[in-house]
């Protein structure tokens, strides 16, 4: 059993035992509270089978947040449009106040985020969500009178910097914790954050475990039984897991690439400080499926889970190297992907 299997009980779930409730999108749920999904990432990566996933627009918008970015330009250069809607709502919202130039649909808009760039710089950005909150969480910090006045600064904290650092020299710490819920910017956003934090747990791997990884290794010698001996090969000493809480599921079309770029965060942390991923944890809020998407559901639900994928990331030297390298799609390698078709469904923005 696997995460899939998990992810498909979620669904029986809400079908049978479902509330109808409103939702700000207009579009109407069934909604169960507080779920929880499981999965072990030896048991393959927790891309699901049973449609087929969008897995470039799930490394991309991973890619985003960890480069601290909030603009769509960077999602939509590269193909990945998960974010238009969110970013064409503000724009219909605000251009009456802030545009007085001419009226533009959804299409014609994203042109003008790819060819305009003073367009965009207004229109294509967000708002402090995610990637601001992850690399540049803005404290404010009072540095004392300034000529009769207050003098504030505006310090920058880089959660996903300090994390790894932690990781690196305190990893039983019960501090290893991201948080996008920022009180004080929340009315900045164009969407609050529906993920809103993870929390990484490390622990010590045995020397069976070891051994077990060791055998991988070309230089592995059978009679080796000490950790000394596998720490001379860069054997990983400790295992990490991440749990993410997330306030509002949209079951059907976030849920998977939820689990899927969450999975992906875990092997690329694991990476950065030589951990071995172990456990992928999701707490769920408000679990929901839209109503235009219970017949989607119940079509999945007659399909049967395949076998799992893998991640593999080639030439990785440290996470600033894949943010800024031109062929960061091509170095996360997603390896043996098999799937049954795709599920179409809208997504309410």
């Amino acid at each position: 059993m696997n995460i899939e299997h998990d992810y498909l009980r979620l669904l029986k779930d809400i079908l049978n035992n479902g509330k109808v409730k409103d939702d700000r999108t207009g579009t109407g749920t069934i909604s169960v509270f507080g779920r929880q999904i499981r999965h072990k990432m030896n048991q393959g990566f927790p891309l699901l089978t049973t449609k087929k996933m969008y897995w470039k627009g799930i490394v991309t918008e991973l890619l985003w947040f960890l480069r601290g970015d909030t603009n769509i330009k960077y999602l939509v250069d590269n193909d990945c449009h998960i974010w238009d809607g969110d970013a064409y709502k503000s724009y219909l919202k605000n251009r009456d106040s802030q545009y007085h130039g001419p009226y533009y649909t959804q299409e014609q808009f994203i042109e003008k985020i790819k060819t305009d760039d003073e367009f965009t710089n207004k229109w294509g950005e967000l708002g402090p969500v995610y990637g601001r909150q992850w690399r540049n969480w803005t404290k404010d910090k009072d540095a004392g009178a300034v000529e009769g006045g207050v003098f504030v600064e505006y310090e920058q904290i880089d959660q996903i910097k300090n994390l790894i650092e932690q990781l690196k020299t305190n990893p039983d710490s019960r501090r290893l914790m991201v948080n996008a819920w920022n009180v004080g910017e929340l009315d900045q956003m164009t969407l609050p954050p529906c993920h809103y934090g993870f929390q990484v747990y490390t622990r010590e791997l045995s020397l069976n475990e070891r051994h077990r990884l060791a055998e991988k290794s070309d230089d592995f010698d059978n009679t080796w039984n000490d950790h000394q001996e596998f720490d001379d090969i860069d054997i990983p000493r400790r295992a990490i897991s991440l749990m993410w809480n997330q306030r509002s599921v949209d079951t059907f079309l976030g849920l998977p690439f939820n689990i899927a770029s969450y999975g992906l965060l875990l092997e690329i942390i694991a990476k950065e400080v030589n951990m071995v991923p172990d456990e992928l944890i999701g707490n769920l809020g408000d679990v929901h499926l839209y109503k235009n998407h219970i017949e989607q559901a119940k079509e999945q639900l007659t399909r049967e889970p395949m076998g799992l994928s893998d991640v593999k990331l080639r030439n990785y030297e440290n996470l600033e190297s894949l943010l800024n390298t031109k062929d960061s799609m091509e170095n996360i390698q997603l390896r043996d992907y098999n799937s049954h078709s795709t599920i179409k469904a809208e997504l309410s923005n």
